[in-house]
């Protein structure tokens, strides 16, 4: 039976215990899909499945202004990171909401008709571009600052994520093609995407993660990103310096673009596998092959290891859209 798991064979959801139970149980209670095959593929690293739910369950489902809003601003990030399988998801989750035409609009890669919504979807896919002049002013009040750039940045992790690790389709041969399944999806989750969410409950699933960037201070976002950044760094021990240097310098340099088929910079499978699996999870995880996973993929390394490789390039692409934030003008204008 074929799986949505390109490389790695994760337990099954019900044998989990512990965290890995803990955060199963809260997606079904608040995303709506208690085995979503984004997350059950972490579940081989628990320390990176928690905070992966935490900051995702804290921006996206309960923080401030409206669900319509954050799907938006997600919906633009995946947009823009060539995700096809979460712009699928946040069509589905639209139709959750009840906003039917908006959702069908996203499904034909139409502009929205309501121009504030049409800025929400720009200003998310601006956030690929670190600096971007896009970014302000914002098309959110300073208090939804926080939620609508914690999603943003949420998804910039996941894209990379799923992009790397699991297949294009959200469903089964690909049933979210059609507008009749899209429909009945979103339907089904209804309840849950419209009930309010407190703040909070993903917290107990981190280990003393400090408050977080200024730009949260005072949320729940705050610490689920930490956490998300303490966790995501402990895939750097699986290079050596040399290999850690090139992916901070290549990304460091990195302007938001999507790079070229022929890239100088992309190392050569047979000779630095590893820092090819880093760099392409950054910035171009829909380019990692088979062959590139089995270059690196040998004993004595593990699904546990390549999910904590992807993790790592993945948010070094996000630590440098984070860092790059204009946080002076966004938080007075917003």
């Amino acid at each position: 039976m074929s799986t949505p798991f390109r490389y790695t064979t994760p337990a099954p959801p019900k044998s989990a215990t512990g965290r890995v139970a803990e955060v199963y149980r809260q997606l079904g209670d608040d995303f709506g899909i208690e085995e979503a095959s984004t997350f059950v593929v972490l579940s081989s690293a628990p320390e990176l499945l928690g905070p992966t739910w935490a900051l995702m369950r804290e921006s996206l489902i309960a923080g401030a202004g409206t669900r319509i809003d954050r799907e938006l601003v997600a919906a633009g990030v995946s947009l823009a990171n060539r995700c096809p399988f979460c712009v699928d998801a946040h069509t589905v989750l639209l139709h959750a909401t009840g906003d039917h035409g908006l959702a069908e609009s996203l499904a034909r890669g139409e502009t929205p008709a309501d121009e504030r919504h049409a800025r929400l979807l720009d200003w998310g896919r601006a956030t690929r571009v670190p600096g971007s002049p896009a970014l302000v002013p914002t098309p959110f009040p300073r208090a939804e600052a926080a939620a609508h750039i914690g999603t943003a940045l949420s998804f910039h992790f996941i894209n990379r994520i799923v992009s790397a690790l699991l297949t294009d389709n959200l469903l089964p041969a690909g049933a979210q093609r059609l507008r009749t399944v899209r429909s009945l999806a979103g339907r089904s989750l209804t309840r849950t995407v419209t009930r309010a969410h407190a703040p909070g409950a993903s917290l107990a699933l981190l280990d003393d993660p400090g408050p977080g960037p200024a730009w949260a201070a005072g949320t729940t976002v705050g610490p689920a990103y930490a956490a998300l950044s303490t966790a995501a760094s402990m895939g750097a021990g699986l290079l050596d310096d040399v290999d850690l240097g090139l992916v901070h310098e290549v990304v460091a340099d990195w302007d938001g673009t999507h790079p070229p088929l022929a890239w100088d910079e992309l190392p050569d499978r047979d000779r630095r596998p590893g820092a090819r699996l880093a760099l392409l999870a950054a910035l171009a995880p829909y380019r990692i092959t088979d062959e590139d996973v089995a270059a690196w993929l040998k004993p004595p390394f593990t699904d546990h290891c390549l999910v904590h490789l992807i993790a790592y390039g993945a948010f070094v692409a996000v630590d440098r859209i984070e860092s790059a934030l204009p946080l002076p003008a966004l938080l007075e204008t917003s």
